[in-house]
This record gives structure tokens, sequence and C-alpha cells, in this order.
């Protein structure tokens, strides 16, 4: 009886902080074992036997992201060498749809949340800003499959959107004026009125319900 009570007090917990449901929690529990081999902690090379995971050309920035530490929001760098239930739940959170019961405000901070997630994959040495430099690692990787693109194309295509970004965070720039980065203020800026939600979903997770991550 008394194990039972601390179960669901826990699951209760964890439904307070990451808003989801306990039947959500019960099947992110399940996946959770499957990638863990049923073992209380999951390290990277746990996501190595995910097959929609395998062909996805930023697949190291995905796996890098669960174990950021400021995604687990346990500190403003480094990486975790393991995550347990609990990060795993606070990683998938960021997925969680908008819920129709929130407010203006809940919204608002529920898509800031999920742009900071995706903030952090940009910003690799998480010194608060996405360099030049981090840009084109991420193109390059994001075009890396297709055949027809060569490596200087994709460095002139992150050029391009880097020059787009700083025209819309700071406007006519001076000709010897220098954009040094897209801070978190700036990436906000950028994507103002893009709908974040259909961007981002966990279809590699093959979760056995697939309105948890749409």
């Amino acid at each position: 009886m008394g194990a039972a009570h601390s179960a669901s007090e826990e699951v209760r917990e964890l439904e307070g902080k990451t808003g989801f449901s306990s039947d959500q929690i019960e099947q992110l529990h399940r996946r959770f074992k499957q990638l863990s081999g049923d073992q209380p902690t999951i390290r990277k090379e746990n996501f190595n036997n995910v097959p929609d995971l395998e062909l996805n050309p930023i697949r190291s920035k995905i796996v890098r992201a669960f174990f950021d530490n400021r995604n687990l929001r346990k500190g403003p760098s480094g990486l975790a060498d393991e995550i347990n239930f609990e990060d795993f739940l606070t990683i998938m959170s960021y997925f969680r749809p908008i819920d129709t019961t929130m407010d203006e405000e809940q919204v608002e901070l529920s898509r800031k949340e999920k742009l900071r997630f995706l903030f952090h994959m940009y910003d690799s040495d998480s010194d608060g800003r996405i360099t030049l430099e981090e840009y084109r690692n991420v193109v390059e990787e994001l075009l890396s499959g297709n055949p027809h693109i060569e490596k200087e194309s994709a460095r002139s295509i992150a050029d391009g959107a880097m020059m787009e970004a700083a025209s819309v965070c700071m406007g006519q720039m001076e000709p010897d004026q220098v954009y040094e980065g897209i801070t978190f203020e700036d990436f906000l800026k950028i994507w103002q009125g893009i709908d974040i939600e259909t961007k981002m979903h966990v279809r590699f997770l093959n979760m056995e319900t697939m309105a948890l991550c749409h």
C-alpha cells in the first residue's frame, strides 16, 4: 500500500513538473525502458538502434540535446554522461503540444521554451550566441545527404542566412560593423510568426501514441 501510494505521489509530481498526464508518463516510461534496455539510465549509445534517427543528418545534435545540461535545467553548460527517467521526461516536455487550456502567457512561455531548446542545438559551445561557424556546421550537416550540394555551396547558404539574420536583428549595418552572432533574443525575432509546433516533433522515438509528438 505504501509503495503504491509513493508511486502515485511520484507520478503526480512528474505531472506537475512536465505537464504530461499519467497515461502519457506511463507510455513514455515504456519507451524509456525500451531505449535503456530496462536499465535505470540512458546513455548516448542507447540511441544507436533507433531506426528513424539513424538517417537523420543532424542525428548527433539531436542525441546531444538529450544530454545538454541547459536542456536538463542542471547548469549553463556541459553534458551529462547519462539521464534518468525524470531527465528523459524533462527533455520530452519540450516537444509537448500546446494545451488548449493554456492562457496567452502560458502559450508564449511554452513557445519560448521550445525555441530555447532549438537554440541550444545550434549554440554548441554554450556561449549564448550562434556564430557563423556554428551555423555553417548545422547547415552542412543538414545538407550532407544531398549529393548535388557541395560543401562550399552549403557554406554560401549558411553565410546568406546569417546575413539575413543580421539585417532582421540589427537593421542597416555600417560597413565596418561586425555581427558577432545570433543571441537568444535575436533567435526569437527570427522565429517570430513561424509555427514552431509543426517543426518540433519526436517521430524518431516511435511512440505508440503519435498524438504525443505532433
